[in-house]
């Protein structure tokens, strides 16, 4: 099957200095579900390992694999405590955790801005597909 495309390209005029930002953009906090479990420390505070395997949906194996990534970056606190007899997972951000969240947050906020101003000039771009195909699923990435 050939797909054809007819895109209308320009060339960019200049690049704005938050698409520049990007490149600041640590591969560690900007990972989807490791940007999930800080989203949700940033805003819970401190809470537990059930409780954020439950907001996040990561299985519990998951979920300690990024906690494990997060804390070796020093963004994440992990406190093992025992309530009683039974063993419990305390965790919450760090300092530089909350830095970090809240540079990822400032990053995309300033692309955001940039972008509408340069979008509202421009035409949508139209792509041609062949009629009654779908195109093929893109496959998530491996976490």
């Amino acid at each position: 099957m050939t797909w054809r495309t007819g895109l209308a390209v320009s060339e960019p005029q200049e690049v704005s200095s938050a698409t520049s930002a990007l490149q600041s953009l640590s591969d560690v906090v900007h990972q989807r579900s490791r940007l999930c479990v800080l989203a949700t420390l940033y805003e819970a505070g401190r809470c537990d390992f059930a409780f954020l395997s439950r907001v996040t949906g990561l299985t519990d194996g998951n979920l300690s694999r990024h906690l494990q990534i997060l804390e070796e970056a020093g963004l994440v606190q992990i406190d093992k405590v025992f309530v009683g007899k039974r063993p419990r997972t305390l965790l919450e951000l760090t300092p530089q955790g909350v830095s970090a969240f809240e540079h990822e947050l400032s990053v995309l906020r300033d692309l955001l801005k940039a972008a509408r101003p340069a979008r509202s000039g421009r035409t949508t771009v139209t792509r041609r597909r062949p009629t009654g195909t779908i195109p093929p699923p893109v496959e998530p990435e491996p976490t």
